[in-house]
């Protein structure tokens, strides 16, 4: 059965799962999840802070606010993202700077739009790998914070350390 996301037709499960099993995990591993154990696996590897750098992707970042948006309170889930990409990124040897490290604007911007993704379109019987890369194809889009932020204003010391509203258009 196929599903409609963002007005384009996606492929069924098993489809995607066997498309997956055979992508090179060459591209930094940013590839669609082919089992339910690969998203269980990178959460406890971002959480041990043992994922190795060219692991943590876009996808990835996407994948573990799923997985706290869907498994904790609001709060509860930017605070354990925030603790723990701060200790991923001092494993990776990533300093906090103004203009490198963690940022506190994206974080929460990303944090916002995954939790309305839980509340509107996950079901709690659906596989993680599924759901995961459902959220990809809904929020993956690299550009999506500069639809809300000029650059200028996301790229700030001011938004890297503290939440900043967006300037362009409000968040949904």
């Amino acid at each position: 059965m196929s599903g409609r996301v963002s007005g384009r037709v996606s492929a069924p499960a098993s489809a995607r799962r066997a498309v997956a099993a055979a992508a090179p995990a060459a591209a930094g591993g940013d590839r669609p999840y082919a089992s339910p154990a690969e998203v269980v696996r990178l959460v406890e590897r971002f959480e041990g802070a043992t994922l190795p750098h060219a692991e943590w992707t876009h996808r990835a970042h996407l994948t573990v606010a799923l997985w706290y948006a869907t498994h904790h309170a609001p709060g509860e889930a930017l605070d354990r993202m925030r603790v723990g990409l701060v200790r991923l990124n001092a494993a990776h040897g990533i300093p906090i700077t103004p203009t490198r490290g963690y940022h506190e604007t994206i974080t929460r911007f990303y944090m916002h739009a995954v939790g309305k993704f839980v509340a509107l379109e996950t079901s709690p019987t659906e596989p993680w790998d599924d759901r995961a890369n459902r959220l990809f194809e809904r929020l993956g889009a690299r550009d999506l914070t500069r639809r809300y932020y000029s650059e200028s204003r996301l790229m700030s010391g001011e938004a890297r350390a503290a939440w900043v509203e967006p300037d362009l258009q409000p968040l949904p």
